[in-house]
């Protein structure tokens, strides 16, 4: 990243302004660690024509055309490497904070847009509604890789109401319901009734009871695509 910067003329300064960051994260042994995922998103948002490839590689991707403004250095030793092709996507976040004007404000192109927008790293082009929840509480937490935990940033993509009538995806994606009284609930679905409309949301946390309820009080239902988690110590 600093050969990119000292190839391309850009200040270290100017670099933490693009990208929204803080110097302390290059510093002392940050300095030597490894770009965490929300980083590298700040990085291809703030420069689009940088090769994704050889900023996580160090290696040039073979369809990469904008050479003239990268270094020809090529660091990495390993010969195996894989082609990558990530997509960085720009969207709404509704945090914890926000989840009670959501409620009241889905529907408003407006509120939408004045939303904060998170990036998000996907390694291929989606089609589709989207927008991000930050999950709040505990219930989805059962301490496994499949779990949720408060603070966890999660990509949704809107179920359209015409797909309702049709069995849910159920054992492919977890859920974000927004019911019209509850809230918006984050959960596993292991029962759908297509004839009643019914389905059933189950908690990954053992102290939470499974609960059933009809789709006619749900106002959106979102299938969960990706996931972004702070660094932290459980």
């Amino acid at each position: 990243m600093i050969e990119f910067l000292d190839n391309q003329g850009i200040s270290k300064a100017q670099f933490f302004r693009d990208t929204k960051s803080s110097p302390s994260n290059f510093k002392g042994k940050g300095l030597y660690s490894e770009l965490g995922a929300d980083m590298i998103a700040k990085i291809l948002a703030a420069y689009p024509d940088i090769d994704v490839q050889w900023l996580l590689t160090g290696k040039k991707s073979n369809t990469h055309q904008n050479t003239a403004n990268e270094p020809t250095a090529e660091y990495g030793k390993n010969e195996a490497v894989a082609p990558i092709s990530h997509r960085v996507m720009e969207v709404p976040l509704v945090n914890q904070y926000a989840h009670a004007g959501y409620m009241k404000g889905f529907a408003d192109q407006y509120f939408i847009e004045e939303l904060p927008k998170v990036p998000f790293i996907v390694d291929k082009e989606y089609k589709g509604e989207y927008i991000c929840f930050e999950v709040k509480g505990d219930s989805m937490d059962n301490g496994q890789d499949d779990g949720y935990i408060e603070g966890d940033v999660i990509l949704c993509r809107n179920v359209k109401q015409e797909y309702w009538k049709s069995k849910l995806h159920i054992n492919k994606w977890d859920f974000v319901i927004v019911h019209k009284t509850d809230g918006i609930l984050v959960k596993r679905i292991t029962k759908h009734n297509v004839d009643t409309g019914d389905i059933t949301l189950h908690s990954l946390n053992d102290y939470y009871d499974d609960i059933t309820v009809n789709l006619m009080d749900i106002d959106r239902i979102f299938n969960i695509i990706e996931l972004q988690r702070k660094r932290m110590r459980r």
